[in-house]
């Protein structure tokens, strides 16, 4: 099942942006990022990367890895639920800037080596 695909079609289309303006971002055409929603191995890392971040997303939210948001008022751990889910969509966050700051450097090498 085309899981990661099939999450940044319904994200795509939830914001109203066409497949266009993916493939623009992402600097292909059309038809090859209509093959990346549905083949979605054919996805790699830096791609992710630009479709998060033009979904106003992160990649943890488009591989599915989403915070624990379960909130149990029978004990009174409302407050810590949201906290606890708040502090771990923050650490996810931060990692996808980790990666994404990595990724940035790894290009910028690559333009400034003669």
């Amino acid at each position: 099942m085309n899981v990661i695909g099939h999450k940044i079609r319904l994200l795509r289309e939830g914001k109203g942006l066409s497949q266009e303006n993916l493939a623009e971002a992402l600097e292909i055409s059309q038809s090859n990022y209509a093959r990346l929603e549905k083949d979605d191995d054919r996805i790699s890392v830096p791609r992710l990367l630009v479709i998060a971040k033009t979904l106003e997303t992160t990649v943890t939210e488009l591989v599915g890895e989403k915070a624990n948001t379960v909130v149990n008022q029978q004990n009174n751990q409302a407050a810590n639920t949201y906290l606890n889910s708040t502090f771990q969509a923050d650490k996810e966050h931060i990692q996808t800037l980790k990666e994404e700051i990595t990724y940035l450097k790894q290009m910028l090498d690559r333009f400034m080596k003669p």
